[in-house]
């Protein structure tokens, strides 16, 4: 999950920002997909077009008709294509030294504003987003960590997809704070904002 540069929600309602200390370098290969319509992972995080890199993070499927924005370091939105299935694409930053676009929905978006506040994430929302180019390396049990410490359990994440907004969702996965990155595990145990994290295989 993102450490700096998530800054802001707010497309129509909200608009989501996303970066990190860190990223993962750039994968090849394709996730795991019962059709054809889920992106190349490596393919187009590093292009120079944001519409192509913010598409690069969801299946087709989705990415194609999701709304594209980007923002600047201020914070400041900007739609550069207004989509029609209620999910929304940022693409990679380019001032990060690697691949981080990502694409949420609206419940996720719901639940990001809620971290981004130290609010209460609203319940029974569950939300999805994807990383499909590869994720951003953040503290494992503190949300709000910006470096690693010896203390907040600094870990690496690949391409992957994130579960948001259920406790439900997480029984039965581990939680601990040295988790094993190639298996499904929680992410911020034991805080407001605990999730999912599924990493999607080369």
């Amino acid at each position: 999950m993102a450490s700096r540069y998530l800054k802001a929600l707010t497309v129509g309602a909200a608009i989501l920002a996303l970066g990190a200390c860190n990223k993962a370098g750039n994968t090849s290969g394709k996730p795991a997909a019962a059709d054809n319509s889920v992106a190349t992972i490596g393919t187009g995080a590093a292009s120079n077009d944001p519409i192509q890199s913010a598409e690069s993070a969801a299946p087709t499927s989705i990415a194609h008709n999701a709304s594209i924005v980007t923002m600047d370091a201020s914070g400041n939105a900007k739609t550069l294509r207004q989509g029609t299935n209620g999910w929304t694409c940022i693409p990679d930053a380019p001032d990060t030294p690697g691949p981080d676009p990502m694409c949420v929905d609206g419940n996720a978006m719901k639940w990001a504003d809620a971290w981004i506040h130290h609010k209460a994430p609203p319940e029974g929302a569950v939300g999805v987003m994807y990383m499909l180019e590869g994720g951003t390396d953040a503290s494992n049990t503190d949300p709000y960590a910006t470096k690693p410490t010896a203390e907040n359990d600094w870990i690496k994440t690949g391409p992957h997809v994130m579960v948001v907004g259920s406790k439900e969702v997480l029984a039965g996965y581990p939680s601990g704070a040295k988790p094993d990155t190639s298996a499904p595990y929680v992410m911020w145990a034991g805080t407001p904002y605990a999730h999912l994290m599924v990493p999607i295989g080369k």
